[in-house]
């Protein structure tokens, strides 16, 4: 498939409006703090429904890590206002309480302190409950608490069409879409550390996240906040979302098969230190769903993933195996605490520039040579993104972090004027000149502001996440939601405590048995 044929027929009048169809959606997460920076304890707000069953505000692994989940949208403006339509009603409900802006962690006591999220007495809300214990007792509960934003990002089966034309006959056009995903995944992969430079906003850690820990970092401004002078996305590295557990895996994204293969090998691979973890407590109490290297498919912890919508009582990797990949899943992106919502329109058209010239583009087949280079550039540009010497390796090649940054959002330029054709204006083009100058002036991106912030007003980590929350919490309520917006949340909130309580009613499983029969898929 050629680049420059498909460009060529996207920019037919006839086919460029398909490009008003792709559907993005956001799932973002913010932690609730008390007024002076804590992690709060107390309950998911009852007020906000059934962590479980609410369609669009839950829980991640803590109580206090609450979810706002958006519908896919093809326009970006209502996208944003379902957005921030959550969040004018979940600060009417939290009183006092404060939404974390920042993707690291707040101040927190103990690991202990941490509130793991409950889900009900159901069997799925007691496994999900569970496999919170386990993450706890395998990553410890803190590391749990980094929060983010995952943008969810397809393109209309229209495309997927003319896509085919360019393909080998005799693929299904299930399959056309499954390996075109895969392609996108690959060649998303291979410039993903581009996102940690542009879009990055953690260069900084309390104090109280490291303590204990062993780190490459630096002290800032006081005593309680540590940073790292050219680092972008602290969240990215080995203080994130990583573990030596999960270094071992073999993930490769060149076919379905191989992938869910290589996640089946972890999830039936019993891992010796889960084992010495154990199963139970004395008390019998479950402390993992089991002591494999991944207790589900979703504990594999990765940057982009591929997804299909689930039915009831399905597991992810039987309905990617079932229906095909339906979408895609960003999971790599710091909440940005300079914006209301932690995402904005720019960031939004960067990522389906950046994303559609991933699909389009050719993407070969990955090797090992080139797994190990992703690894290290991500690492690289994780602590060193900003330093203007950086180099990465670039098939096998020394290249200079902005050399290759120019030459991919150069090649980004012919998408971004397809997409303005589409939509009218030049919103496109406008947000990928913003990412050119933040190329160019890395006192622009995120990460920077951060830290140059913290200097200005001489701030620790936390006074800084106190000062913007505070902020964004004036913001929104001042602008609380109306009497038609209060009802329809609160409406929201009523059927999903009852939905929860029927699903609570029809099982008829103990969870033994439930859990066996869900690990048989």
């Amino acid at each position: 498939m050629s680049l420059n044929q498909i460009l060529q027929r996207l920019a037919d009048p006839a086919q460029n409006h398909q490009l008003l169809k792709i559907k993005r959606g956001v799932e973002k997460e913010s932690l609730r703090t008390t007024n002076n920076g804590f992690i709060s304890i107390n309950p998911h707000p009852e007020a906000l429904g059934s962590a479980l069953t609410h369609p669009s505000i839950t829980t991640d692994f803590s109580e206090a890590l609450l979810e706002f989940i958006t519908a896919p949208y093809k326009n970006i403006s209502e996208l944003l206002n379902e957005l921030d339509d959550i969040h004018r009603f979940v600060h009417a409900q939290i009183g006092e309480e404060l939404l974390w802006v920042n993707s690291m962690p707040c101040q927190i006591k103990a690991d202990t302190d941490i509130p793991i999220a409950n889900f009900g007495e159901s069997n799925v809300g007691k496994m999900k409950h569970i496999y919170r214990i386990g993450l706890g007792h395998r990553y410890g509960r803190s590391m749990q608490t980094i929060a983010g934003i995952h943008y969810n990002f397809s393109v209309p089966d229209p495309i997927w069409h003319l896509i085919a034309t360019f393909r080998k006959p005799g693929l299904s056009f299930k399959d056309i879409k499954t390996d075109g995903y895969f392609g996108l995944i690959r060649n998303f992969r291979r410039s993903a550390w581009l996102l940690n430079y542009l879009l990055g906003a953690t260069p900084s850690v309390c104090g109280s996240f490291v303590d204990g820990k062993t780190h490459k970092l630096a002290l800032l401004n006081d005593k309680k906040s540590f940073f790292s002078p050219y680092a972008t996305s602290l969240r990215m590295g080995d203080l994130g979302y990583q573990s030596e557990a999960q270094a071992s895996l073999n993930i490769t994204y060149n076919d379905l098969q191989s992938y869910t293969r290589s996640l089946k090998a972890a999830l039936r691979k019993s891992h010796p230190k889960y084992s010495v973890v154990g199963l139970k407590d004395d008390s019998g109490h479950l402390k993992q769903l089991n002591t494999n290297l991944l207790q589900i498919e979703n504990e594999f912890y990765s940057e982009i993933r591929p997804k299909q919508p689930t039915k009831s009582g399905e597991s992810p990797m039987q309905a990617l195996l079932g229906r095909g990949v339906e979408y895609v899943e960003i999971r790599c992106l710091d909440l940005d605490p300079f914006t209301l919502l932690g995402i904005d329109s720019t960031t939004i058209r960067f990522l389906d520039t950046f994303l559609l010239s991933c699909l389009l583009s050719e993407s070969p087949l990955s090797n090992e040579h080139e797994q190990c280079e992703i690894v290290h550039n991500k690492n690289l540009s994780v602590y060193q993104g900003r330093n203007p010497l950086l180099h990465l390796h670039y098939r096998g090649q020394s290249i200079s972090l902005k050399e290759w940054g120019r030459k991919i959002l150069t090649d980004l330029q012919p998408i971004a004027s397809l997409l303005d054709s589409a939509h009218g204006g030049n919103a496109y083009e406008s947000a990928l000149a913003k990412m050119f100058t933040r190329l160019e002036q890395p006192a622009l991106t995120p990460s920077a502001r951060v830290i140059d912030e913290m200097n200005t007003h001489n701030e620790s980590y936390i006074q800084f996440g106190i000062r913007w929350a505070k902020q964004h919490a004036e913001n929104f309520k001042a602008r609380g939601p109306d009497e038609a917006l209060f009802a329809k949340q609160r409406d929201i909130a009523k059927a999903s405590s009852i939905k929860q309580k029927k699903i609570e009613l029809s099982d008829h499983l103990s969870f033994e048995q439930y859990l066996e029969q869900y690990y048989l898929q």
